[in-house]
């Protein structure tokens, strides 16, 4: 499935809950935001894209704690769970993804080799009142990707927002 129809997917189950969308990117640098975004009409369904690159923003602009990246690193699964929960937190929004990987061609290391990328989605937990960060499910998962940093990126990318769908679906 192509990644346009993949997010006109995500855009009416989102909208079917009423429900917006805030991103948490790190080594996709906005690219799942931009997609998002390509689609007209996406401010009914997408509320903001955290691109958190550094440490310093991670920890600024989402809240991940800096002794968590200090102990886990930042391509991490505990990492890429607080950027989830992070987004929700600085945000409107009732649903996130975020990504934290090395897209290559340097950065990577015998634990991490290049095309590592942790994924996390946070979805409401229940459908009631106090959706948000306190109540949301978040789902990881370590994904290694082929290719070059384009297409670890772009890999990051279609992963992300598919499996969002997926999750969404099952809601």
């Amino acid at each position: 499935m192509s990644a346009h129809t993949v997010t006109e997917q995500l855009a009416d189950v989102l909208q079917q809950h009423g429900w917006m969308l805030a991103t948490a990117e790190s080594c996709t640098g906005g690219l799942i935001a931009a997609n998002c975004t390509d689609l007209s009409g996406s401010s009914n369904w997408f509320e903001r894209g955290f691109v958190t690159y550094s440490n310093e923003a991670k920890h600024e602009m989402l809240g991940v704690d800096a002794a968590l990246i200090a102990q886990h690193g930042a391509v991490s699964e505990a990492v890429a769970q607080a950027m989830a929960l992070g987004a929700l937190r600085h945000s409107r929004a009732q649903v996130s993804v975020a990504v934290t990987g090395v897209a290559g061609p340097t950065g990577g290391s015998a634990d991490k080799p290049v095309g590592t990328v942790w994924l996390a989605w946070a979805t409401p937990s229940d459908a009631g009142p106090t959706l948000g960060a306190e109540t949301a499910w978040v789902k990881t998962e370590l994904m290694h990707f082929a290719g070059d940093r384009a297409a670890v990126r772009e890999a990051t990318t279609q992963h992300a927002l598919n499996t969002l769908l997926n999750l969404l679906q099952q809601h």
